[in-house]
C-alpha cells in the first residue's frame, strides 16, 4: 500500500534540526546579551589626568588683627579705721573645775537619790505582779495567778454574754477585738474596740464594764497600769 502523503512533504521530517538550529541562536543571543558592554559618554578632559604641576598655585593673603588691651582696672585703697586703745580691760580668769586637796567633799545625807525609774503602763505579759481577779487571791504562784485571771475574765464574758436583737436579725457574727486597762486603783477604763458592726461592739462593751474592782498589777511593788486584750467571738447557732 503505498502512503498518500508525500515524504518529502512532511513537516517534522526535520524538526529535530529546527529545534537544534534555535536553541542555539537563543544561546548566542543571551551570550551577546550577557556579554553587551556599554559606556557613559567621556568629557573633555578628566581632573584625573590633569598635571598637577601645571595648575596654579594660589597664596592666601596675609591679614594683620589689632588687639585691643584689655582696661586697666582701678583699685581704690582700703580704708583703714583707726581704733583707741581701751585703757581698762579686765580679764577673765578661768579657774580649774578639778578637785584637789582642798575641795569640800558634801555629806551623804545631803546627797539625794533618785527613785526607781518604773513605767506608768506595762503589758499584762511583762509586768512582775498580774492583776488579780477576786478569787483568785490564794493562788500560790504568780504563774497561778495569771491563769485564774485569764479563766475567770471567760467565765465572767460566757456568764454575761448575751446576743444582740438588732445582730440577729441583720444575721452579724464576728469577733469584736476588746482591749481595756486595770488601773492603778484596780477599776476598768481607757475601753477599746473593734469589730464588724456597732451593734457587736455595743454588747462588747456592756460585758467588760461589768467586771468587778481587781487587784491592780504592781511593778517593783508600785501599781501601775496593765493593758489586757481579750477577743469576743459573736456566732449565730
Amino acid at each position: 500500500m503505498e502512503p498518500k502523503k508525500n515524504p518529502q512533504l512532511d513537516v517534522k521530517r526535520n524538526s529535530l534540526l529546527y529545534f537544534f538550529v534555535g536553541m542555539t541562536l537563543v544561546l548566542l543571543m543571551a551570550y551577546l546579551a550577557l556579554e553587551w558592554k556599554s559606556y557613559y559618554p567621556s568629557a573633555d578632559w578628566e581632573t584625573s589626568q590633569v598635571n598637577p604641576d601645571l595648575l596654579i598655585e594660589e597664596e592666601p593673603p596675609i591679614t594683620f588683627q589689632k588687639l585691643e588691651l584689655p582696661k586697666p582696672k582701678i583699685q581704690t585703697p582700703p580704708i583703714i579705721d583707726v581704733v583707741e586703745d581701751e585703757k581698762d580691760i579686765e580679764e577673765t580668769v578661768i579657774e580649774a573645775s578639778e578637785p584637789d586637796q582642798n575641795t569640800e567633799i558634801a555629806p551623804i545625807e545631803s546627797i539625794d537619790v533618785a527613785e526607781d525609774d518604773v513605767p506608768d503602763e506595762i503589758p499584762f505579759v511583762l509586768i512582775e505582779n498580774a492583776p488579780v481577779f477576786p478569787g483568785c487571791e490564794n493562788e500560790k504562784t504568780e504563774e497561778d495567778k495569771r491563769t485564774c485571771f485569764q479563766e475567770q475574765i471567760l467565765n465572767h464574758i460566757r456568764k454575761n454574754f448575751r446576743y444582740p436583737e438588732v445582730a440577729k436579725e441583720m444575721g452579724l457574727q464576728g469577733r469584736v477585738s476588746v482591749i481595756f486597762t486595770v488601773q492603778k486603783d484596780g477599776s476598768i477604763g481607757n475601753v477599746r474596740l473593734r469589730g464588724p458592726h456597732e451593734s457587736l461592739e455595743k454588747e462588747a462593751a456592756r460585758i467588760i464594764s461589768k467586771l468587778p474592782r481587781l487587784t491592780p498589777g504592781k511593778q517593783r511593788g508600785t501599781p501601775v497600769k496593765v493593758p489586757y486584750s481579750i477577743p469576743i467571738t459573736f456566732k449565730l447557732n
